[in-house]
């Protein structure tokens, strides 16, 4: 942890992200509390429709920027670093213009007419964080993670502290519309004031414009197939639910998949330096500090899952008043059909670290578009639940695709699959049967409001 060693800094990364995003969510988790005693179910689901079409209109215009910098031999250079940032402002102004036009036509999608406001609004956030200087990647290239979490966090508490004031005088979901715009004005004020480096200008060097865009040409897809494995389920679910119950799915989801997003953050920042550097030096040593590596990862976050899953019940009652209870057994559900997702967390970034933009995109997409087929079939056969369990059979599926991709760069572990693929399976099983009742009433309630 003191050394300067590769591993070292991984771990110190590692400590500092996972610590940060832990607060991160203890933050929200609290926000979300006072917020669902000041605001009605509804304007969650209102929000969380709003968030996911933000997302997917950021991601399915990702050029891969900050990755281009983690990854690529002159992502400390000073022509790289500015055309990085000036293709980032742009990608900003055009992304909350394409909001703006947007707006209309998903409100009748939707049936929703304030989404014509609250989309254009909303998304001066995106064009804000467009501004945000590149030494934030720099720091993450080199695994120096402390200050950039603690400017994550700070612009966080500030953000949720300015959105329960406005709840608090409002009562309307405008208060989370207006927080998240106020919270992206903090970071990028903070990230300025905080993180040293040279200032960010607006520069275009062609050599460094075509090795960002040749990277990220494959990039673009993949982050808009990833916007299918990540938000489709309440895309698809904003559809079927009404707002009331996309809310409370909404909070059980946010519980659930918790532990995911934990290890997706501390993968995203330190997994690829690591497979960078790991590369060119495949020693005994080093593929042993691997192995611990994402055996430590794993196992932590499948024991955070599971023990999500089984206190579902006891955790709802005890934060939520009984206008959430349903949110228990989206829990259970999320948390054991996440559990064969969580077996290939470490496998991906082996192919961005090598910049096999083209293998990833390819996983990245098949996965996506099985998710999604098997989320509708089973929305449309069996509602909410038989969604969720097609969500779990579709992670199986595709897990064999990011094997074929993790043994493309040598960074596959078998026994690490069958160690803990077998205990995705026991416990998982346990956790059905230790809620069956309550699943089973939810099942009866669901198919009582269908018909």
């Amino acid at each position: 942890m003191r050394g300067d060693g590769l591993f070292a800094r991984a771990l110190r990364g590692s400590a500092w992200t996972g610590s940060g995003h832990i607060a991160a969510q203890i933050i929200r988790l609290a926000s979300n509390l006072v917020l669902t005693r000041l605001l009605y179910p509804e304007a969650f689901g209102l929000m969380s429709l709003v968030t996911v079409l933000m997302i997917g209109v950021t991601m399915l215009s990702d050029v891969g920027i900050g990755v281009s910098v983690v990854q690529n031999k002159r992502g400390d250079e000073r022509d790289f670093l500015d055309t990085a940032w000036t293709i980032q402002v742009l990608r900003g102004a055009l992304l909350w213009l394409l909001l703006c036009a947007l707006a209309w036509p998903l409100a009748q999608v939707y049936s929703e007419p304030a989404l014509i406001y609250f989309l254009p609004v909303a998304g001066l956030s995106v064009l804000i964080a467009g501004f945000n200087p590149m030494r934030l990647e720099t720091a993450g290239r080199h695994l120096l993670l402390g200050r950039v979490t603690a400017l994550d966090l700070i612009s966080q508490v500030s953000g949720t502290l300015i959105t329960i004031l406005l709840a608090w005088l409002t009562g309307s979901v405008w208060a989370l519309v207006l927080g998240q715009v106020i919270g992206a004005i903090i970071k990028l004020t903070l990230a300025y004031l905080m993180i040293p480096g040279e200032p960010s200008r607006f520069h275009i060097e062609p050599t460094s414009a075509r090795e960002i865009v040749q990277f990220g040409k494959w990039i673009i897809p993949s982050t808009a197939f990833g916007f299918m494995l990540a938000q489709g389920d309440r895309v698809i679910l904003g559809i079927y639910l009404t707002l009331e119950m996309l809310g409370v799915y909404n909070i059980g989801q946010f519980l659930a998949a918790a532990p995911v997003v934990l290890a997706s953050a501390i993968t995203g920042r330190v997994l690829i330096p690591v497979y960078r550097e790991f590369a060119n030096r495949r020693d005994a040593g080093t593929a042993r500090k691997m192995r611990l590596l994402r055996f430590f990862l794993t196992g932590s976050v499948m024991a955070m899952v599971l023990v999500l899953a089984f206190v579902s019940t006891p955790l709802v009652r005890f934060l939520y008043d009984p206008r959430y209870a349903d949110a228990a057994v989206i829990i259970v559900l999320v948390a054991v059909s996440s559990l064969p997702r969580v077996l290939g967390l470490t496998y991906d970034q082996g192919a961005l670290a090598a910049g096999d933009s083209r293998r990833y995109f390819l996983v990245t997409a098949f996965r996506g578009i099985v998710q999604v087929s098997a989320f509708v079939i089973g929305a449309e056969l069996a509602g909410i639940v038989g969604a969720l369990v097609a969500q779990g059979a579709a992670s199986i599926i595709g897990h064999f695709s990011l094997i074929w991709l993790a043994r493309k760069h040598q960074v596959w572990d078998l026994q690490h699959d069958l160690i803990f693929g077998a205990l995705a399976a026991i416990f998982g099983a346990l956790a059905i049967y230790t809620n069956w009742d309550l699943l089973h009433s939810f099942v009866v309630s669901q198919a009582a409001i269908a018909h």
